[in-house]
């Protein structure tokens, strides 16, 4: 019997439970009802506990799981090791246990793996695609980037654009871009003349992450009232583009503070935060901020100043420099095939370590960023970043900037 098979008996025997349930729970009058629901509860429960499934020896399930995990190594094929945590909580609690973290396995499994560093020793391959149409942006992992039917869907953005700045909501659903909702886990926000942006989180990495005022939030006493406030704004990137103002051509100046990222992460025993649970978004979660309706625009500039010149302690990237080809007569950098189309928007980005860094330190890439079609592009990335940072970062060079170009 085939693993797909196994699932679908799995799924027949406990949905039949849960149907039996529903017809005994449907009868009586109200009060009768609500003590049919409560045993109905509990016999779903007891249903779950008599399951073969659920009641396998552990030593067996926890073998049976790493040969699954060990197996399926890429996409589409990584859908079992999802499927296995979704039977039951045993399952799922071992199924957890036994997969790694991205930085350690190199595999995107659970969504929790999109707040995790990368692999050290590799970049870990997607593309995004763009509809100029509606101003969504949806990243997606595959090798093949000119076909995304079997792709694995990551993340989703979409552009808000807005008198004096422009929002980029990024969600875990491919066709929501709410930010009360629970698929919300942070947005990019940009300044007037799109040259600066700010990448914030909707969940802390670190304990010592501080929250942004939000614009539309407002507290009564000690009860937040706002409902399409979010869960928390925690500030994790910033990114600024180098003005040209003298209109000389060449490429971008791209400078990158991670706030969340300390400098020492990149040292070979360093250590990125790590996110292990991905937490729900919910308004009871935000602690209470004011209302500041005037002068909101301008709060924000001088939090980016101050951000900016404060890096201390924390991880700068800056783009690399791109050499001038003779023959070609362009600026050109070394994507190892991964982008096609020359653009504006082409990028890579390395650590900043200043004037004490050394070529070897300059040639290792933390992520790229291509064009290779019309509305198509590469993002590879690797640790110490997270493909929430990455993406967030990359969507930053979508925007049209007047003072740079």
């Amino acid at each position: 019997m085939s693993f797909k098979s196994l699932l679908q008996d799995m799924k027949g025997e406990l949905g039949g439970s849960k149907k039996g349930v529903a017809g005994k729970s449907r009868s009586g009058s109200s009060s009768v009802s609500n003590r049919a629901v409560r045993d109905s509860s509990g016999f779903v429960v007891d249903a779950f506990k008599q399951s073969c499934w659920a009641n396998m020896p552990p030593e067996m399930l926890r073998e049976v799981l790493m040969r699954i995990e060990d197996s399926e190594c890429t996409w589409p094929e990584r859908r079992s090791v999802i499927a296995c945590a979704g039977v039951c909580r045993s399952w799922r609690e071992t199924m957890k246990d036994i997969v790694q973290t991205l930085q350690l396995s190199g595999k995107l499994s659970f969504p929790v793996s999109l707040k995790q560093p990368g692999p050290r020793d590799c970049l870990i391959q997607c593309f995004i695609k763009r509809n100029r149409g509606n101003q969504w942006y949806h990243l997606y992992q595959n090798l093949n980037q000119a076909c995304n039917d079997e792709g694995k869907f990551m993340l989703a953005a979409r552009r808000c654009r807005r008198p004096t700045y422009s929002d980029y909501i990024i969600s875990l659903n491919p066709d929501d871009a709410s930010r009360c909702s629970s698929n919300y886990i942070g947005k990019l926000r940009s300044n007037l003349f799109r040259t600066k942006f700010t990448v914030y989180d909707a969940q802390a990495t670190t304990t010592g992450a501080k929250i942004t005022k939000s614009l539309s939030t407002i507290t009564m006493g000690m009860k937040q009232v706002s409902p399409r406030a979010p869960a928390g704004n925690y500030t994790v990137a910033h990114v600024s583009y180098g003005l040209n103002i003298l209109g000389s051509r060449g490429p971008r100046r791209m400078h990158c503070v991670m706030d969340a990222i300390p400098a020492s992460a990149t040292d070979p025993h360093g250590v990125a935060p790590t996110q292990i649970e991905l937490l729900p978004a919910s308004l009871n979660s935000s602690p209470s901020r004011s209302f500041h309706r005037s002068k909101s625009i301008q709060m924000g500039t001088r939090d980016d100043e101050t951000h900016h010149s404060d890096t201390e302690g924390m991880l700068v990237l800056k783009n690399k420099a791109p050499r001038w080809h003779e023959q070609l007569q362009c600026w050109c950098l070394n994507f190892n095939g991964r982008v096609t189309v020359a653009s504006v928007k082409n990028f890579q980005l390395v650590v900043d370590r200043g004037d004490l860094t050394g070529e070897d330190e300059q040639e290792k890439v933390i992520l790229q960023f291509g064009k290779v079609g019309r509305d198509v592009f590469t993002m590879d990335y690797q640790y110490p970043i997270s493909a929430f940072q990455a993406f967030a970062i990359c969507l930053s060079s979508f925007d049209t900037k007047i003072a740079c170009e």
